[in-house]
């Protein structure tokens, strides 16, 4: 675990002067799984001999001289709803068991020619389904910190995995947080682009106008190489945002001296833990020593975040499911009467309960005669929401607030409370409904489990998402903590 501790410039030295192998990378790796996945069961699928096959090309490319990517050798997972090319990508679902693609996400593509070796694909919850990882069809992910507590969802196995030393770094997707959440949870560096930064092609969708891929990692840099490596226009996706890319690793200055920083009441109120507020409050006296300021402020539609997201996503997801019918994606039910007792059955016995769930919502919500009440009236909130931070980012740089309202909570004690559930993520969703970029660093601990801090900045501008987080990643030890497996 002590190799995935170091972080990628070490690495590289390290492979640079013949002090380490991708081979030997690539072993430890596997090693690792072989000793925690049993406790954690971060994964659903390994890809062990093209992994090792690929570490043996890039040791002999190392030995010759060869060109080597941004990304030269790092172990790495992929959620499970990424798809790669001769690689089963189930989506933790029933559904999708037998799946295997005939080409790969762009994400998975620039992974590969930034030279990332991928082990394996990660657990969540089915088709992005969740908050906890407990609504994946073949196990529940547990936190390394406790295992008997949730590592956050739905992206909790790519979280899990990087906190528990499995893999250097993994991808994971943020439809309402589901990318800082359990970073916050799994005490990793979880971001979440703007929307558009990073290309959505070959990601199985749920919520189309929500979804983007991101980086969850160990500390703020590699956040930024990996951000730099997946990030960039792609002709495939027609929401891809054809914008230049910076290098962001140059913004990782550690110097915050001057940043206005918004608090918004609204995510330090009712409902937040006292000991999360705590956290975020010392946060933001770091920061002061820094030199940044803080003020608090008021994003005032936050109170219709939840009610406007689970209408949008589910409609959305209504939509984007319907190809799942047993013809064209999927496992086909056995000997169905006729066609429409095929698509019944095949839906029936291939969706979980949460899929099923937000599908009936989702279908309720567009039907003829709801339409206009339900989901066109979410679509004017979620503007009035996007508003709220245009009107803060026009006088602070970034907004800072906690992560989610409480540390992680134990396996089986919400998953029958769907609507506690889905208030887990009352701090991340208006970021995702606004489209702008936020990360979650650690900044704490409450009963030996980890606290995240949310860094929220202007769209694409990545930057200062970055160089803040940094800074307080710098000047403090959160990061350094390990989970004790």
């Amino acid at each position: 675990m002590a190799l995935f501790d170091l972080r990628l410039q070490e690495v590289h030295n390290q492979l640079n002067n013949k002090e380490l192998s991708v081979a030997e990378l690539v072993d430890a790796s596997y090693a690792r799984i072989k000793e925690t996945e049993p406790a954690i069961q971060a994964f659903i699928t390994l890809n062990e001999d093209n992994a090792r096959a690929q570490a043996l090309e890039m040791d002999k490319r190392l030995q010759e001289g060869g060109e080597r990517g941004l990304l030269f050798g790092l172990p790495a997972g992929i959620k499970d709803n990424i798809v790669t090319e001769g690689l089963l990508t189930t989506c933790a679902s029933q559904f999708l068991r037998n799946y295997n693609p005939i080409y790969s996400a762009t994400s998975a593509l620039k992974l590969k020619a930034a030279d990332a070796v991928t082990i394996g694909k990660l657990n969540m919850d089915e088709f992005a389904m969740g908050g906890s990882n407990e609504n994946s069809s073949y196990y529940p992910t547990r936190n390394p910190w406790n295992t008997e507590y949730v590592p956050g969802g739905s992206s909790g196995g790519s979280a899990a995995s990087v906190a528990a030393g499995q893999v250097y770094f993994s991808l994971g997707s943020d439809t309402g947080g589901s990318i800082r959440q359990p970073a916050a949870y799994c005490g990793i560096v979880g971001l979440k682009p703007t929307y558009g930064l990073v290309s959505r092609f070959g990601l199985v969708a749920f919520a189309s106008s929500l979804d983007q891929i991101g980086p969850l990692t160990k500390n703020v840099e590699d956040a930024a190489y990996v951000l730099q490596a997946i990030a960039g226009y792609d002709k495939n996706d027609s929401t891809s945002a054809n914008v230049e890319i910076p290098d962001y690793t140059a913004a990782l200055t550690g110097d915050v001296k001057g940043l206005r920083i918004g608090v918004p009441k609204e995510y330090l109120g009712a409902g937040i833990d006292p000991r999360v507020k705590e956290a975020v409050m010392n946060a933001l006296k770091v920061y002061e020593s820094l030199g940044a300021t803080w003020e608090e402020v008021s994003l005032p539609h936050t109170e219709y975040a939840i009610a406007a997201y689970y209408l949008l996503a589910s409609s959305e997801a209504s939509s984007n499911l319907a190809r799942f019918d047993g013809v064209r994606y999927g496992v086909r039910a056995d000997n169905p009467d006729n066609l429409i007792d095929m698509y019944r059955k095949s839906r029936s016995q291939g969706f979980g309960p949460e899929v099923k769930r937000r599908i009936m919502l989702g279908t309720y919500a567009l039907s003829s005669g709801y339409y206009d009440a339900y989901y066109l009236k979410a679509q004017k909130v979620r503007t009035l929401i996007k508003g709220d931070f245009d009107n803060v980012f026009k006088q602070y740089d970034l907004i800072i607030g906690p992560t989610a309202p409480t540390p992680a909570f134990r396996i089986g004690e919400q998953v029958g409370d769907p609507l506690t559930m889905y208030l887990n993520d009352i701090c991340t969703i208006p970021v995702s409904l606004a489209g702008v970029p936020a990360i979650s660093v650690p900044c704490g601990t409450a009963d030996g489990l980890p606290i995240g801090l949310q860094i929220i900045g202007k769209a694409f501008d990545e930057t200062t998402v970055l160089r803040a987080a940094h800074a307080f990643e710098a000047h403090t030890d959160h990061h350094k903590l390990r989970p004790q497996l």
